[in-house]
């Protein structure tokens, strides 16, 4: 008996000192269990002044939650009422100030694509540029902590979509860029370079030219640095700084666009200087002065250039200008071997052993075939010497002379090593 009273006192202490839930509803549906609904929850309902009236309290409250369901309810099922422009631009509002960044993007994308007229119109392109920019500097996209997309395919995303809607607006030019930026992040290269070339034909007086020019070069150099198999990074990326400094030689960066073309020129020029001291040393000499003479041109007064010009020298005083001549046309060659082959070698002279080697695979230099040839003025893009022919001498002939080993002419002798 006692238990029983003690029971009924609680209830009572129950009842009449713990307070009500203000603003709380408990909704019963048929055939559902009842569902307690927290305040502020409630069904939103009315026409579109009612609602927006709704959500407005419920900023005040700093419910931004139901605010923000408020006014995408009113655009939703008000989409032509007058409010509905304002109403959707301010859930985005809310939404970025809430970081949903994904849903505040979606949001000012569907008020410049749907309410193009809308007084919002600019400050919600600037409001899509503003989310992909923290995008591109690296918000994550995730769902309960793991991540389900690429910052960066979504930072694309927005800028694509901004300078879609807005083509000529204030933050076209750097959307574009970005999407550049974007890219070039992600190690996609090609797509980087085309949405830089994009800033700089499509917007050439904006200052963000400027930047895109330089970055299409910056890629072309860091690719010609890291060794890439492209043997047309190094005159890709001279091209490109070569155009910035044509058009902005009063940047900021043109001091460092012409370091690096100072550095593309100098990786150019050993490299030439390299083949040109692999073709000596294997006694082609036609093609070594050709590529000597390429080290000149590309870099003259260097210490490569002037050794460069002193093994000319040599090589002219000690086999004269004829022995390094271009090597004859192939049609003349061939009517040579034909001659060799019907009066037989005596008289030739390639059959001697140790002669220099002049019919190396490369193309004859233009112009006058005196010594020194000119130069070509095309981008030097050899990487690596080509395969060469074998040396003569070297085959299986009954001669001692020919045989691996045996001793260079007293010309060739003479001759400083390469």
């Amino acid at each position: 008996m006692q238990f029983l009273i003690r029971v009924v006192l609680v209830l009572i202490a129950v009842v009449f000192f713990v307070p009500e839930p203000s603003g709380a509803s408990i909704i019963f549906r048929p055939d559902k269990k009842a569902e307690y609904v927290p305040p502020g929850e409630e069904a939103i309902s009315g026409n579109a002044a009612e609602i927006y009236q709704t959500a407005q309290a419920a900023e005040k409250e700093n419910n931004l939650k139901r605010a923000i369901r408020a006014y995408k309810t009113l655009v939703k099922r008000h989409p032509k009422e007058a409010l509905a422009p304002t109403a959707l631009f301010r859930a985005a509002q809310l939404q970025e100030q809430t970081h949903q960044y994904t849903p505040a993007a979606d949001s000012y994308l569907q008020l410049v694509e749907k309410y193009a007229s809308s007084a919002h119109f600019d400050e919600a392109i600037e409001g899509q540029f503003r989310v992909g920019e923290i995008f591109l500097n690296g918000k994550k996209l995730k769902v309960l902590g793991i991540p389900i997309a690429s910052a960066l395919d979504r930072a694309v995303t927005i800028f694509a979509n901004v300078v879609r809607t807005a083509p000529y607006g204030r933050y076209t030019a750097r959307a574009q860029f970005d999407i550049g930026m974007a890219r070039e992040k992600q190690g996609a290269n090609d797509a980087a370079i085309q949405a830089y070339q994009a800033v700089v034909d499509k917007f050439p007086n904006e200052p963000i030219a400027v930047d895109a020019q330089y970055q299409i070069g910056y890629i072309w150099f860091t690719a010609a640095q890291l060794g890439t198999n492209d043997a047309a990074a190094a005159g890709n990326a001279k091209t490109a700084f070569q155009d910035f400094l044509f058009h902005y030689p009063k940047s900021e960066k043109a001091a460092q666009a012409r370091k690096d073309l100072d550095i593309l020129e100098h990786k150019q020029t050993n490299n030439s200087f390299k083949v040109a001291k692999f073709y000596d040393k294997q006694k082609y000499y036609r093609a070594a002065v050709i590529y000597y003479n390429e080290v000149i041109r590309q870099q003259p007064g260097s210490e490569e250039s002037n050794q460069a010009k002193k093994r000319i020298d040599q090589l002219r005083a000690k086999l004269g200008d004829a022995v390094l001549q271009p090597a004859i046309p192939v049609s003349q060659n061939a009517k040579k071997k034909a001659e060799a082959h019907r009066f037989g070698p005596a008289g030739s002279e390639s059959a001697k052993p140790g002669a220099p080697n002049n019919e190396a695979p490369l193309p004859a230099s233009d112009g006058d075939s005196s010594l020194p040839p000119p130069a070509s003025l095309a981008p030097d893009t050899t990487t690596a010497p080509g395969p060469l022919a074998p040396l003569p001498g070297t085959s299986t002939s009954s001669d001692p002379s020919s045989a691996p080993g045996a001793s260079a002419s007293p010309e060739e002798s003479a001759l400083p090593a390469p």
